[in-house]
Parts: C-alpha cells; structure tokens; sequence
C-alpha cells in the first residue's frame, strides 16, 4: 500500500505526466496534489461536479454499473479521472501533455494506483 503522496508520485513517472491529484468527491476538496500546470485546487472542484453529473445520468438510466474512468480530451492535453474502487468517494485526476505521452499506458497506471491507495 502506498501513501497519498507516495501513489501521486508514483502517477507522475508517466511519460507526459504534469500533475496528479487526490479528490474527495463529497466535498471537492484536494487530498493531496503533485506537479504543476493547472490549479489543481479549481481542477478538483471542477471534476467533482463532472463525476456527480455522470454518476446522477448512469443513475437515471437505470446502469447497474460502475466507472472506471473518464477521459476528457482537450486540444493540448489528456485528463483522467479515475475513481477509488475501494474508497467510494475518492478520485485520482491526472493530466497529461498529450503530445508527450501515451493515453493506454497513462490509464493503466492510473488503475495501478489506484488499487495502491490507503487514506
């Protein structure tokens, strides 16, 4: 088991990697952060309301299902949000540069992470 900075560390030795975070999607605050390149203060207050909207849309269409991440690509960058399977409520958001890195190997180390966690 890794600790909060320990597995954000461990998410910036991704090619391409600028900064990870660890959100409680409860209350949109940080629980950690790692790198720089965006306020990831902002970031994770953002993200939270993008995990509710689609947590609420999978709940009105009846799914029966979990995420296990979602990928918003901009013109520049990749980010990944990722939920805590074992801490519901819990998200890991990492951006990439997207020139620089590998969208398969990023989110395969997200779910690496993940199963890491201990808060």
């Amino acid at each position: 088991m890794a600790s909060v900075q320990e597995a954000l560390t461990q998410l910036l030795t991704v090619e391409g990697a600028m900064c990870a975070a660890l959100v409680d999607s409860g209350s949109g605050m940080l629980l950690g952060s790692a790198g720089s390149g965006l306020d990831l203060e902002l970031a994770a207050a953002g993200n939270t309301e993008v995990v509710r909207a689609k947590l609420k849309t999978m709940k009105s269409l009846g799914l029966q299902d979990s995420i296990d991440d979602i990928l918003i690509t901009l013109g520049s960058q990749y980010h990944i949000i990722r939920p805590v399977a074992q801490k519901e409520g819990l998200f890991l958001y990492l951006v990439l540069d997207k020139q620089r890195s590998n969208l398969a190997l990023a989110r395969r180390k997200c779910a690496e992470v993940e199963k890491l966690v201990t808060i």
